[in-house]
């Protein structure tokens, strides 16, 4: 049978989909089963069965000086910068309640990203106090990957020489568009001069990995904003772009209320935005290595890739897997790997429990055996693009129910016990993944929960 084309596809599969950084979604968690003692025992357990692999650290610095109001992130807008002292150092006594838990050993620390927010909100000798307050008294792993999110509009040389001397050697830097009309109604101002010094500033350091976020989907874009923005971009020459689709969740984020659905480009007009933009990142020989990321092939994120170290987690893709993920600050989720566990998001709440001498955790999910059998797959099926079902798993037959329609369009393929998606199928990636989502569809609660999956 002939497949249908690529805009009858992403007609059929434009649903509220998940991203699918964790599983279960956050919208799926059991927080009545969630408490700190538990969690506290599985951060214990964790770290005691992997602590050769090194752990990541993600800190959430949630300030910035106005609102981008496209962004989903968790914010706090403030020109006020006397909050950055005060908000290190809680962060910094948040660690030690997690280093005790630890044993207060010195640990072996794989990775570190700074998110946001806009961690450059902070100055550079705030960044060094926090950076060198993490790495007190432990031990950086060979291969190290830091990394630290930039608006390239406040990013100084001071912060990019402050962190790379710490160890940071990746940046990514939050472009989204380089049109005036799309900047000026979500808000976000940065000039292609802005991006090129902060460019030639990072490369004239020795910053080997820059990342560029583009956004297709947002408001007053079209196809020419959405090509000069892309040409821009590849002329100055990034090793990593992310091209998103644009989360439209006003009932989440009020701040998207700026503007209306009508100022965006949906259907057909949003699907050529983004055929057009993969097709200009392709064609440049930047190589898909999941969902929304592009890299060049030296870059260690395609590397990993191919040779099948890609993972997932809350930060999006990282080139290793480490078992126990922290994360500090407001709003920032830990993961270790049978447990997921959230601080409470607002600024106040946070800086009350740390001073409390309680750990800000907020809530939580402890998985079962099969949320990790789950997991499994769906973190194969994103980074590997295949799947091994386990005989042991019983769901495995409604799975490869859901799945009779993807492989008749062409999206999967079966064979056996097999799972594996197809070129097509990449484009589709977050639809495959929920064919094998149980708690999803034990309850087909997606709406208001989740963005469009093109």
């Amino acid at each position: 049978m002939e497949n249908p084309d690529l805009n009858q596809l992403i007609s059929k599969y434009n649903v509220a989909a998940p991203r699918y950084t964790s599983y279960p979604t956050v919208p799926f968690w059991e927080n009545d089963a969630f408490n700190e003692q538990e969690w506290r025992f599985r951060v214990a357990q964790n770290f005691k069965s992997s602590k050769h692999n090194g752990i990541s650290i993600y800190v959430h610095l949630p300030y910035c000086e106005s609102l981008c109001t496209y962004c989903g992130c968790n914010t706090r807008i403030t020109k006020n910068h006397n909050v950055e002292t005060p908000y290190i150092e809680s962060l910094l006594k948040e660690w030690s309640m997690y280093k005790r838990i630890l044993g207060n050993e010195s640990l072996l620390i794989s990775e570190i990203h700074l998110g946001g927010g806009t961690p450059t909100f902070f100055k550079a000798e705030n960044l060094r106090r926090l950076i060198n307050g993490l790495l007190s008294g432990n031990r950086k792993a060979a291969e190290a990957s830091f990394s630290f999110e930039a608006h390239p509009a406040n990013t100084t040389y001071d912060h990019l020489k402050t962190l790379y001397d710490l160890g940071f050697k990746r940046l990514s830097l939050g472009i989204q568009d380089f049109d005036e009309k799309v900047q000026f109604i979500i808000n976000r101002h940065q000039t292609v001069e802005d991006v090129d010094r902060v460019m030639k500033d990072a490369r004239g350091i020795g910053y080997d990995s820059i990342n560029f976020d583009l956004i297709y989907g947002l408001p007053l874009q079209t196809a020419e904003s959405v090509k000069m923005t892309i040409e821009h971009s590849l002329r100055l020459n990034p090793n990593r772009i992310s091209f998103y689709s644009y989360a439209h969740v006003p009932w989440i984020k009020p701040g998207q209320r700026r503007f209306t659905e009508h100022d965006l480009p949906v259907g057909e007009e949003k699907l050529n935005l983004y055929k057009l933009g993969k097709e200009m990142i392709q064609a440049a020989g930047f190589k898909d290595v999941g969902m929304d990321h592009f890299s060049k092939v030296e870059d260690a994120l395609y590397i990993a890739s191919k040779n099948g170290g890609l993972h997932r987690n809350f930060m999006g893709y990282a080139d290793r897997y480490t078992p126990l993920l922290l994360g500090l600050g407001v709003s920032s989720i830990s993961d270790a790997w049978t447990g997921f566990a959230q601080n409470v998001k607002t600024v106040e709440e946070y800086h009350a429990l740390i001073g409390e001498g309680k750990l800000p955790v907020v809530k939580g999910h402890l998985l079962t055996e099969l949320d990790t059998h789950i997991r499994q797959y769906i973190l194969d099926m994103m980074c590997r693009g295949k799947v091994i079902l386990k005989d042991s798993v019983k769901e495995n037959e409604d799975i490869l129910k859901r799945l009779q329609p993807m492989i008749a369009d062409g999206l999967v393929t079966v064979t056996n016990n097999k799972v594996e998606i197809t070129q097509i199928g990449k484009s589709f990636l977050r639809n495959v993944c929920m064919a094998f989502d149980v708690r999803l569809h034990e309850t087909q609660e997606r709406e208001n929960l989740f963005s469009q999956a093109i």
